[in-house]
């Protein structure tokens, strides 16, 4: 747990983006908004005739009454699946649902949606869903940067523009992105443009704590309330009183604290352990996660209910992958932060083109690192950014252009991280499950989960 308290938020810095300092464009600019229709033939096996028309970037489909299209049908999951627009297409993502979806006739966890129209099938129903000229533009602020956050594709833009409103509430806000998306730095910029930018901002890593100790962690405890309590202690919120709570990694909190949490937040009173006595806290709790908590919903690992009170406002952080238009942008900010404008000469237009194509699995974290390794060796290993793509049978392909060693390394590599993380997908996070399906030793899965950056959830003994 670390405590911070930012100052009043600066006027942005221009960045540098070549050899002159030049300040970037301001105003506004009009995009867009997705529609997409979604026709309901089928509803748990009865003929029914229902149209959903959805205007956004993102639409759930599924049987709890919050979805953006509902199915009263037993076969299908509370979040069961939602459609997500991408940069060239719509994208079907299952939300780890029982009985999976059908996309015209093929069982599928992760499609792009073809042209036109096609036909789902979740459970018992049947949808067609068929994408619909956009009748609507929102205004985006056409200013790449907000605060520390560099990015000038429209979806960074978009979210900056809902930062800047999220930021002027009080309200309790979930950030969700894969990990070096940079979460708590999003939290950081939130809370230097809140009214409590001057009180504490305290950081709970739930990933990092053991579950045993969580709840004192979080709410204190008093002397003797257990072995190794030799003094009374405050907790992350009250620390916080006044200012805010950043719940990082909120997806590994631990079910039998789950509760207690949903509590905290709606009488505004803390407990600590040993103690009988509420303490009344003033805390904005900010959550961040790079799980899809509908899924742990559905998987039963995270609280329904404290899902919803903590989503009051979701933002969404895209991956670098899918806006490799803000690389550039982000290296030579990144050169600027570390004092090395001058060396933009080692990321020359094929090094460049190269980082274009590569998915960045890591994402800013890992550019970063990648700048800053080619800044302190003095030269660019391309090797470490060479794609190697699937190909249309979806194996992965084979590229010569590195050396052998290092083509099987990024294979092995690529294949231990899908296969760990849908392992421990299957057992729920339990290792020793997870070990004898695998048919491996339990420490061996433990240092391969520790290598790949995968973290276990669910309880603390299997």
């Amino acid at each position: 747990m670390t405590e911070s308290k930012p100052p009043a938020a600066p006027a942005p810095k221009p960045i540098r983006v070549d050899d002159d300092d030049m300040t970037l464009p301001t105003g506004n600019d009009a995009v867009e908004v997705p529609r997409i229709e979604v026709h309901i033939l089928r509803e748990a096996g009865v003929a029914v005739d229902k149209t959903v028309v959805f205007e956004g970037d993102q639409c759930r489909i599924g049987a709890n009454p919050s979805n953006q299209v509902v199915l009263n049908d037993r076969r299908v999951s509370r979040f069961h699946c939602f459609l997500r627009r991408g940069r060239n297409a719509w994208r079907l993502v299952d939300s780890g649902s029982r009985n999976g979806v059908v996309l015209e006739g093929v069982k599928v966890r992760d499609a792009d949606l073809p042209r036109g129209e096609c036909k789902l099938q979740l459970g018992d129903s049947e949808l067609v869903v068929r994408e619909l000229r956009s009748l609507a533009r929102v205004q985006v602020p056409i200013m790449p940067v907000f605060g520390a956050l560099v990015g000038a594709s429209v979806a960074m833009r978009q979210m900056f523009a809902l930062l800047d409103r999220v930021a002027r509430s009080d309200s309790t806000l979930i950030i969700e992105g894969e990990s070096g998306t940079g979460k708590e730095l999003i939290a950081t910029e939130i809370v230097k443009r809140g009214r409590r930018a001057r009180k504490p901002f305290v950081i709970v890593d739930c990933g990092a704590i053991a579950p045993e100790l969580m709840e004192s962690e979080l709410f204190g405890h008093a002397k003797g309330s257990f072995t190794g309590a030799d003094r009374d202690r405050m907790g992350a919120f009250e620390e916080a009183d006044g200012g805010t709570v950043f719940l990082d990694e909120i997806g590994e909190l631990p079910l039998s604290m789950q509760p207690k949490l949903l509590r905290v937040l709606e009488t505004h009173e803390i407990r600590r352990v040993g103690e009988n006595r509420p303490r009344k806290v003033d805390v904005r709790v900010i959550a961040a996660t790079n799980r899809q908590l509908e899924r742990e919903v559905n998987q039963g690992r995270f609280r329904e209910d404290l899902f919803f009170r903590l989503s009051v406002v979701t933002v969404r952080v895209p991956p670098l992958r899918e806006r490799p238009e803000d690389i550039p942008l982000l290296v030579d900010a990144i050169l600027a932060n570390l004092g090395a404008t001058a060396r933009r000469s080692l990321f020359s237009a094929d090094v460049r083109e190269s980082m274009l194509r590569y998915e960045w699995p890591g994402n800013v974290r890992e550019l970063r690192n990648f700048v800053e390794r080619a800044i302190v060796l003095d030269s660019v290993d391309s090797s470490r950014i060479s794609s190697a793509p699937p190909d249309s049978s979806g194996r992965t392909s084979v590229t010569i252009e590195v050396p052998y060693k290092v083509a099987r390394e990024r294979l092995l590599a690529d294949f231990e991280r899908r296969y760990l993380t849908a392992l421990m997908d299957w057992s729920g996070g339990r290792v020793g499950k997870a070990a004898k399906k695998a048919g491996v030793d339990r420490m061996y899965l433990y240092r391969l989960m520790q290598r790949h950056g995968i973290r276990r959830s669910g309880p603390l003994v299997d």
